[in-house]
């Protein structure tokens, strides 16, 4: 079965629709990957849908857990489809991304919502800091 076709049943299953607006973005997404919602309205403006209707479905798919929001190097918001969940690092001064799997920071989280009680949402984590190229180059200018 088909990405497209596991969120379009996620969504039947929850009472929702897969609507051609939420098939546009998701398609788009797939295609695509880290988009903006800039990006997105983009992708899919020829189908005639409005910026207010990207940004709503956006939220709508992020609140359906189906697709991830997440901060670009530039702390500018992203989307990626929902799928296997894993993180990123982003280096905050060249940015250099690099992905890093769930199995790494789930003993934080758990650790986490054992002390806090919280139950936290975490598909999909953005973590910045400093690449190794970075910090050398910030050494050696020292």
């Amino acid at each position: 079965m088909s990405c497209l076709a596991i969120h379009s049943q996620t969504l039947r299953e929850r009472g929702y629709r897969m609507t051609p607006q939420r098939l546009a973005i998701l398609e788009a997404l797939h295609h695509d990957g880290h988009l903006s919602p800039a990006q997105t309205y983009a992708r899919v403006h020829q189908t005639g849908m409005t910026e207010a209707t990207v940004y709503r479905t956006l939220e709508f798919l992020t609140e359906n857990g189906i697709i991830f929001a997440a901060h670009n190097s530039d702390g500018h918001l992203t989307y990626e489809l929902a799928g296997h969940d894993h993180h990123h690092l982003v280096c905050r001064n060249c940015g250099a991304q690099m992905e890093v799997e769930h199995s790494a920071l789930k003993s934080l989280i758990e650790q986490l919502e054992q002390q806090t009680g919280y139950r936290l949402d975490t598909g999909h984590l953005t973590l910045f800091g400093l690449c190794q190229v970075c910090q050398n180059h910030s050494l050696t200018e020292a």
